[in-house]
């Protein structure tokens, strides 16, 4: 697209409101730097919310650089006073806390920038759809999973008012229900937590009303990926809402290198072509000591070269938005079998932080053991490596059954190991169904074969003529227009 000269007097500037996670954080900035590649009249506002625990966001938020038509404003951290009768949840009370300071960003926008077009609020913010209507704009969601999913909550909401049927005695039932998003039926244990525990019920019904509130919804996924979910929303009684599959939104550049980096990727270079296996749980997964050992155990049984991204669980009892942190070189000997790493140092790497993107790109990647995250599944499909499921946490349960039962494009580790927060798992898997989850992954061909094909769809949608292109345009002319 051409790009031309524009007067402040024809931008229209969007505001964005993402959630504070990394998950969610990045794709956010990712997404709006598509919006103002894609249209000159666009500009944005990302407004940050700071939490009090997260230092990866934070410097990530630091490495930003704002530009004529994209600024990042850190918001200022809240002066909240914990209520010990308040039973909201951790995210219920920082989006709350942070209304004001949104709104007094967006009356200083109002009178210094372009027109206002609207809100792009992230799918756990939709409480300020409040904030959006007090400035008379339209608010948008980007949900930053997939269709599939988006769905389930919705129907799961539907069923609670309209047949007052609450799923949270089914967490450990065989009970299945029919959601027209999915084609087959989805067992109440690939739900997420959100919707099975009682202590979630406030959040989970504010949450999926103020998705209901949205006057569209953003989602990063592509009619190829998810047709069916995608078909279920003009066939049911979800079109009420305007949907617009725009994704994949990847932040999959070439990041500079750092010494941990290039370590990882000279390694790599020395593997031969699809022979390494990559475990990574994304920016908030951890195991238990026991748990770590069974990995350990299964990894080494099953001979296979590896990269392991292993981090160390937050403190017990600390708030649930506490990321896992980097063991030191003396801890990880304690924590792993021993003599685990002199007798896998030849065909072997655990690590810390791990550069996904650039991991998954390489050559000698032959498969990826994952928690499901979104972005990860997203990022797995782009590069064309298949997936062994290994959910933890949120939605990637539901993730991992459409993966596996929906998309046949993963093999299954495990579908139903759930970590609770503040309590962990429940369950430790062994290292022989580990080890055999990893032998499926190196040697199952169709799925290979498929996540090749979606790889190559997945290139293509966001160029000109593709579905998410399309979508993506749908959006602009109703927000410029």
């Amino acid at each position: 697209m051409t790009t031309t000269t524009t007067t402040k007097s024809s931008e229209t500037q969007l505001v964005f409101v993402p959630s504070p996670g990394m998950g969610h954080l990045v794709s956010t900035v990712e997404f709006a730097k598509l919006l103002i590649n894609r249209d000159h009249r666009i500009s944005v506002t990302i407004l940050v919310m700071k939490t009090p625990y997260d230092t990866v966001t934070s410097s990530y938020t630091n490495s930003l650089s704002s530009s004529q038509r994209l600024h990042v404003i850190t918001l200022p951290q809240p002066q909240t006073n914990p209520d010990p009768n308040d039973s909201s949840s951790p995210i219920t009370t920082l989006i709350d806390s942070n209304k004001p300071h949104v709104r007094d960003h967006v009356s200083k926008l109002v009178l210094d920038s372009p027109r206002l077009g609207a809100f792009v609020v992230d799918m756990f913010c939709t409480a300020m759809i409040d904030v959006a209507r007090e400035f008379h704009v339209p608010a948008f969601v980007f949900f930053t999973s997939g269709v599939a999913f988006l769905g389930l909550v919705l129907h799961l909401h539907t069923l609670r008012e309209r047949d007052n049927i609450n799923v949270t005695e089914l967490k450990d039932t065989d009970t299945e229900f029919v959601i027209p998003s999915f084609a087959n039926s989805v067992p109440a244990k690939a739900f997420p937590n959100i919707v099975l525990t009682k202590e979630w019920d406030p959040f989970f019904l504010a949450y999926a009303e103020g998705l209901k509130k949205a006057d569209g919804i953003l989602v990063n996924s592509f009619d190829e990926l998810e047709p069916h979910a995608i078909q279920s929303f003009s066939e049911n009684n979800n079109n009420s809402i305007p949907l617009y599959p725009v994704g994949p939104i990847l932040n999959i550049k070439d990041k500079e290198g750092d010494d941990v980096t290039d370590i990882i990727m000279k390694w790599l270079d020395e593997q031969p072509r699809c022979s390494v296996i990559f475990l990574c749980f994304g920016s908030m997964g951890s195991f238990d000591v026991d748990q770590v050992r069974e990995i350990a155990r299964a990894l080494e049984a099953s001979e296979a070269r590896f990269i392991w991204s292993l981090r160390k669980p937050p403190q017990k009892g600390l708030n649930i938005m506490a990321p896992p942190s980097i063991y030191t070189a003396q801890e990880l000997v304690e924590v792993l079998p021993e003599g685990f790493l002199d007798r896998t140092a030849e065909i072997g790497r655990v690590i810390g932080w791990a550069p996904q993107a650039q991991v998954l790109a390489h050559k000698a990647t032959a498969g990826f053991v994952s928690h499901c995250g979104w972005n990860s599944t997203l990022e797995s499909i782009y590069f064309g490596v298949p997936v062994a499921t290994w959910p933890l946490y949120a939605e990637q349960q539901t993730n991992a059954f459409e993966l596996v039962r929906e998309l046949n494009m993963a093999v299954e580790i495990t579908l139903e190991y759930r970590v609770e927060f503040k309590v962990g798992s429940s369950s430790v898997l062994s290292a022989e169904k580990i080890e055999k989850g990893i032998r499926e992954l190196l040697q199952n061909d169709e799925v290979r074969k498929k996540v090749k094909e979606m790889s190559e769809k997945s290139r293509e949608t966001l160029n000109q003529g593709g579905s998410s292109y399309s979508h993506l345009g749908r959006f602009i002319d109703y927000i410029v227009n």
